[in-house]
């Protein structure tokens, strides 16, 4: 299963680059696959700033996406954030994303974020 980080669907959502498509062609392939529910504040909120049209619609979709499990945030998530926030120095959004996919066993993370590749118990995919 792959873990999907916010900026995968905030590029396929805003992007007309290269990045955007590389991020529309793997949703357009995903089998399994999940994010954190943060991923929904940070893909709602992201795309507002840029496109407010696009906010709700773009969110929605990610809500209802095929073959995606969002994966909820409890107390259990949220102190293994802690612990990697201590070990890796990650800001605490991107510790509970890690914590989340670690906790589901993802097979890599998929982001155009490289401070993911710090953590040992990760392995990041690019875009």
């Amino acid at each position: 299963m792959l873990y999907l980080d916010a900026n995968v669907f905030i590029y396929a959502a805003i992007n007309t680059q290269e990045i955007g498509e590389k991020a529309r062609a793997l949703l357009q392939k995903i089998q399994q696959a999940a994010p954190s529910v943060l991923t929904f504040d940070e893909v709602f909120w992201s795309i507002k700033k840029l496109k407010p049209e696009l906010a709700q619609e773009t969110s929605y979709a990610l809500l209802n996406f095929p073959n995606l499990e969002i994966i909820p945030a409890d107390r259990k998530l949220a102190l293994s954030a802690l612990k990697i926030i201590n070990e890796y120095n990650l800001a605490p959004r991107d510790a509970l994303h890690a914590a989340t996919a670690i906790a589901s066993k993802a097979d890599c993370v998929v982001s155009t974020d490289a401070h993911f590749d710090k953590i040992k118990e990760l392995t990041r995919q690019p875009l």
